[in-house]
């Protein structure tokens, strides 16, 4: 944790790349990260001198890669990478460093929808092995299970057990049955049936970070103005650190593609917002009453001037999302309000 810090307070963060997606488990880390160094040096790569590589991290998968050079991390950011003839199949996601909203994301799954169709431990051990990044805790008697790893596994993750729930659709629409017998249950199906929005099955979905998508909202009149221009609506699901967006026409039969435009507009502004937003978390658990109290009042009082800021109030803790810039200015303003020193 203490490498990433000073990679973000030194310009370091430049020269710095983001690698998502490495294979776990097929090879230790030290190896991995040798690998890493050899691949992102090789001109082929667009590659250059590597001053470092941050591996392992806190986020299952990810490593930070440091150059010598900026222009080199810039090129590199816009080629393909993959470590298949090394690691196995790894198709891995480059971006820029930068202050990112999110880098870990927490997500607890119901399984059980799927209980009658198939065996739940068949369906995690699927879920695993397609996307080896994800941390899964045991499986619960009720069918739940906790995930955790990067906002793109968990993307990726929602997308699979969506693909999933359809072929079983499907299967039972036409007379199959997932176990090879011809006996099922109407009532589970009619619960699986449920579980998805029908917005789902007949427009677009997407999935975002929780915190993105609520500066995206209530921040940025982006949202709201693109419903409002190609006449769609939206249903918002919020579970945890991930929020799912299902969008639909409101008159299905002239142009059947607004939903998907507006999908991919969305999910293009949403990205580049994850990339510019910083959050700042004032913990309020342990604290005080009046200590709590005097935090809040100030985040109240200092969100009234900063108009850009999103502050959002738990009650153990308060989030503030912005800009760097504008993040830094409304901390520094609580800290003076509260008479805390600056860190």
């Amino acid at each position: 944790m203490a490498s990433v810090l000073k990679v973000r307070e030194s310009k370091a963060s430049e020269r710095t790349i983001v690698v998502a997606g490495l294979p776990v488990g097929f090879v230790n880390d030290q190896l991995l990260t040798t690998l890493l160094k050899i691949h992102f040096q090789d001109t082929e790569n667009k590659g250059g001198v590597v001053e470092d590589v941050m591996y392992p991290t806190r986020t299952k998968g990810v490593a930070y890669v440091t150059f010598k050079e900026k222009e080199v991390a810039e090129n590199v950011v816009r080629k393909k990478h993959c470590l298949a003839e090394k690691v196995g199949p790894a198709q891995l996601t480059v971006s820029h460093f930068g202050e990112k909203v999110f880098s870990s994301v927490h997500a607890v799954l119901d399984l059980s929808v799927f209980r009658s169709q198939v065996r739940l431990e068949n369906v995690v051990m699927d879920l695993k092995r397609e996307i080896s990044t994800l941390g899964f805790s045991p499986l619960g008697a009720n069918g739940r299970i906790s995930v955790q790893g990067s906002f793109l596994a968990i993307k990726k993750l929602k997308e699979l057990l969506l693909l999933k729930v359809s072929s079983l659709l499907e299967k039972n629409r036409s007379g199959q049955s997932p176990r090879g017998s011809m006996q099922r249950s109407s009532h589970s199906l009619k619960s699986l049936r449920s579980s998805i929005p029908e917005t789902l099955r007949s427009g677009e979905s997407l999935v975002l970070d929780t915190d993105v998508f609520l500066y995206l909202k209530n921040k940025s009149g982006f949202y709201e103005s693109t419903l409002k221009k190609f006449h769609v609506q939206c249903q918002e699901r919020v579970d945890g650190d991930i929020t799912t967006v299902c969008i639909k026409n409101v008159q299905d039969r002239s142009q059947p593609n607004k939903a998907k435009q507006v999908k991919e507009l969305i999910e293009k502004y949403s990205h580049a917002l994850s990339f510019e937003l910083r959050k700042e978390t004032f913990i309020l658990e342990g604290k005080e009453h009046r200590e709590k109290r005097n935090i809040k009042l100030a985040c109240e009082q200092v969100s009234s001037r900063c108009l850009q800021v999103l502050v959002n109030f738990y009650e153990t803790h308060i989030d503030v999302i912005g800009s760097s810039s504008d993040i830094y200015l409304f901390k520094k303003e609580v800290m003076k309000l509260t008479r805390q020193k600056v860190r």
